[in-house]
């Protein structure tokens, strides 16, 4: 089958021929149909160094974490699935029977495998292995490309959920990348009164207000926090950061009045600096958010199915596997993009 394959850090990704993936005891095979290329795919794929905090991809490893395909093996012990249902998983393989398996935290799981770091390929490929016990059927109002995005939308409800927000609150969200962007969805389907945005890409920021954005910030341009008291006549009750780069943690503790709150969403793959003395003064509550639980997954599925959310205005663009070395690349650089899918 052919495969988008990482080599060593700061090199394109090759398109070469590897072997297709078979199922065994509790698991799928499915048909890629797309996948989303995600900022952390992009991280990965130039880290090198003890500064990264994390170790380099192994050569070999085959990326994509956000996908949705049609399953056309199933192994033994994978429950009721069908050959031909469409379906999407989260990225990892776990034992299903734990008690964080069983708790919708299967990446806690202590046999867990995770997809795209070198263990189990991932979905820049036509064909990927799942786990049944991963998998969610997607119902007939999901399309694959909807499909494929199900997996940020479920970062995004995770952070929401972890910020504690009541209806009428204000809320700033840093970076209007797709999480930042799926903040911003979910946050006005949850009820906020002030849904405000700050990113440095205009095009970015437009799209924010196609997802739910009751403003935005050019944060190149505007005081952040001063254009968001303007809007809201106060500072934001909670600060969601979704940039993820050295500096942006004690961003969020300035912009955070008093008594706030703060997630950490942006995953930052860099060491940084921050003064704690400015969230002890305040007494703020900061909580980091990793991953998501798996209700939170199957409920991006069945709001979408009932058209309650879409993540669609924040789609760039689709891609083959003859462009996709290119546009991988181009995406370090061009954050015009917002939300590219491979289509294999």
């Amino acid at each position: 089958m052919r495969a988008a394959v990482y080599h060593r850090p700061g090199a394109a990704l090759t398109i070469e021929q590897v072997a297709t993936p078979r199922t065994s005891t509790g698991d799928l095979v499915i048909k890629v149909r797309c996948c989303g290329i995600c900022g952390s795919d992009l991280h990965m794929a130039d880290m090198h160094g003890p500064e990264s905090g994390m170790a380099p991809l192994p050569a070999g490893t085959v990326m994509g974490h956000e996908f949705a395909g049609e399953i056309v093996e199933v192994g033994q012990h994978a429950g009721d699935f069908r050959v031909g249902e469409l379906v999407t998983a989260m990225p990892y393989l776990a034992c299903g029977s734990c008690v964080a398996c069983q708790s919708g935290v299967g990446y806690r799981c202590a046999r867990a495998v995770y997809s795209a770091l070198g263990q189990e390929r991932g979905a820049f490929a036509e064909y990927m292995r799942i786990g049944a016990a991963e998998t969610f059927r997607l119902p007939a109002g999901v399309d694959d490309i909807r499909g494929a995005m199900v997996e940020p939308l479920a970062v995004a409800l995770h952070g929401i959920n972890a910020a504690r927000l009541a209806a009428g609150e204000s809320v700033l969200i840093m970076g209007a990348g797709p999480v930042g962007l799926a903040c911003a969805m979910w946050a006005r389907f949850f009820g906020m009164r002030d849904v405000i945005v700050s990113d440095y890409v205009p095009e970015r920021l437009a799209m924010a207000e196609r997802m739910g954005a009751t403003a935005t910030v050019d944060a190149g341009k505007q005081n952040v926090i001063g254009s968001f008291k303007r809007e809201a006549g106060k500072r934001p009750d909670v600060v969601i950061e979704c940039v993820g780069l050295p500096g942006t943690q004690q961003l969020a503790m300035d912009y955070a009045p008093m008594g706030g709150r703060i997630v950490i969403l942006g995953v930052c793959m860099a060491q940084d600096r921050f003064t704690p003395v400015k969230a002890l003064t305040k007494e703020l509550t900061i909580s980091y958010a990793y991953m998501y639980r798996r209700q939170e997954f199957q409920l991006a599925i069945d709001l979408m199915d009932r058209g309650r959310i879409d993540p669609g205005p924040m789609l760039t663009r689709t891609v083959g596997f003859d462009e996709f070395p290119a546009t991988f690349e181009a995406m370090k650089r061009d954050k015009t993009a917002c939300k590219v899918l491979l289509l294999t």
